[in-house]
């Protein structure tokens, strides 16, 4: 029989001989001229692990190596607001488990970054990129995190935003906060990463992590994830908890995993769902989430689909035009029929939305606070607007407007905001999605994503031109973003949405573009960051 394994004294000595052996091992040997794990994936990985060719110690500092030799040496993409000094003990763990036969679940081992605004109860901050939330350390794990690990997947840092998720002011640059700076395209280095999960897609792209999880409530995960070229799932809300993720909208934000493959968001997407007491609006998932996506990604997905392809956006930018003619043609090559959708629901829409955020802003932020106990460094909106204006960096590039105007609404329980909050979802789910989805037979909708990322600009802000993230945002509806080509060196991706719960279907009909698209461009293309990595 085998002699039973302290894993206490396993885990110190194999981070002991990591810790001497990467002593001799240089940043740039480790990530050039190829970065041995460049374009994984989680099979691979897994396999690897079984096969005994690395270890969980291995693959974690080559990860912080990378990340370190990309964001605090050469050219700084900013993607990575801090990492886990916790890492490298946690992956002894890891390995001392698989030595005991013991594996957590199907992400073990498995280096992934958060957004910057999702709690960690470990030696990390929580700061959604603002300096008013230096030093902030939540009482506990949100939900998301701790799914995370109980399927096996190590958090190795937090990555860089737009600051509170691009929901503070005017002429705002996407990628930017007080905390981190500036996040950078890693294609062309001027060019925006769009947001406001900016770091979690840049790090993906740049793979200084394999998985990442974002926050949308309205593009910040799809925008992000078209601009970098990777992978991204924004899920129906409630079919991920929102607790301990710091909030903009409770009607309409939610986390979701961006990678680069549709099998690894997959993966990623079935290990965090479940009910969570804490967030009541994962009630609505009981006996529609799953726990394992990966069944639906099928080879022959798009056959006798009819799907609408959302024509908003067609004349505004000719090259993304021809992208999107080309991924119908191959669509319809695959046995679906594509039908052409100039208008989902009413233009009220829009600004009834944004009067929900701003009233569902304040009320959030004031909660979340709170959860911070005692020991918040700030403790209510009035208390972070005081602090923005007394501080050297908060407002150099742009102001404060939608926290002022949020501080002005009135209450979440009044009559008020339930009319408006009522007409919106009207407007947009029963008189918009759902009504031509039903009048046309839809099994999903697409449309382009985006346009090709803009130049950074922190005097006058973004500059977006095409977006198509509104009616899957609005509704609270998924949507899923894949490559589906590259203008002039920049990624363009393709969106696909459609009703509550349809994760699935639209995870079989979007993996087949996905393959189409062939292998995501490698990276780095940008020759300031190949030249300081060779």
């Amino acid at each position: 029989s085998l002699m039973k394994i302290n894993i206490t004294a396993l885990t110190a000595l194999i981070l002991g001989i990591l810790i001497s052996c990467n002593q001799n091992t240089s940043k740039k040997d480790l990530v050039s001229p190829v970065f041995r794990y460049e374009e994984y994936n989680i099979e691979r990985l897994q396999q690897g692990y079984a096969n005994g060719d690395f270890t969980v110690t291995e693959v974690v500092q080559a990860y912080l190596d990378r990340i370190d030799a990309i964001d605090d040496a050469g050219p700084m993409l900013n993607a990575v607001i801090q990492v886990n000094p916790d890492a490298m003990a946690i992956a002894a763990q890891l390995d001392a488990e698989l030595i005991e036969g013991k594996k957590r679940g199907p992400m073990h081992g498995v280096p992934v970054l958060l957004k910057d605004n999702i709690d960690t109860h470990d030696a990390m901050e929580t700061t959604a990129g603002s300096r008013a939330l230096r030093g902030s350390h939540p009482l506990q794990d949100s939900y998301i995190a701790m799914k995370l690990r109980e399927a096996g997947a190590i958090i190795i840092g937090k990555a860089n935003l737009s600051e509170w998720a691009n929901f503070r002011g005017n002429l705002s640059s996407s990628g930017w906060s007080g905390m981190g700076g500036q996040t950078k395209n890693p294609y062309i280095l001027d060019r925006n990463p769009c947001g406001s999960s900016s770091g979690s897609a840049v790090a993906v792209s740049a793979n200084m992590c394999m998985i990442a999880i974002g926050t949308e409530t309205n593009g910040s995960i799809v925008c992000p994830a078209t601009a970098n070229g990777i992978v991204g799932i924004k899920p129906t809300v409630g079919l991920l908890s929102r607790s301990g993720i710091i909030p903009i909208s409770f009607t309409q934000d939610t986390p979701g995993p961006m990678a680069r493959s549709v099998s690894d968001a997959a993966i990623a997407l079935g290990v965090m769902t479940g009910i969570d007491p804490s967030d009541s609006k994962t009630a609505a998932s009981e006996g529609k989430y799953l726990t394992d996506y990966t069944p639906y990604l099928k080879e022959d997905g798009l056959k006798g689909k009819r799907i609408g392809w959302y024509t908003s956006a067609r004349g505004q930018h000719f090259k993304v035009d021809t992208l999107m003619q080309k991924a119908a043609d191959y669509i319809r090559s695959q046995g679906a029929e594509v039908i052409e959708i100039d208008n989902i629901y009413s233009r009220e829409v829009s600004s009834l939305s944004f009067e929900v955020l701003l009233y569902e802003f304040r009320d959030g932020l004031n909660k979340y606070f709170a959860s911070l106990g005692e020991d918040a460094p700030v403790k209510s909106v009035e208390e972070l607007i005081e602090f923005n204006r007394s501080d050297s960096i908060e407002l150099r590039y742009y102001d404060q407007e939608l926290l002022l105007e949020a501080q002005k609404k009135g209450s979440v329980g009044s009559k008020e905001f339930a009319e408006i909050l009522n007409k919106m979802n009207r407007l947009v789910r029963e008189e918009g999605i759902d009504r031509v989805m039903a009048e046309n037979n839809l099994d999903a909708f697409m449309a382009p994503t985006g346009s090709p990322a803009w130049k950074t600009d922190l005097i006058n802000g973004d500059a977006f031109v095409i977006s198509s993230s509104s009616p899957a945002a609005i509704s609270g509806y998924p949507n899923i973003t894949v490559p589906m080509g590259f203008i002039d060196g920049l990624p363009v991706g393709i969106s696909f949405f459609g009703k509550a719960w349809s994760e699935p279907q639209l995870i079989e009909m979007i993996i087949k573009l996905r393959q189409e698209a062939k292998e995501r461009k490698d990276w780095p293309k940008s020759d300031a960051i190949r030249d300081e990595l060779s």
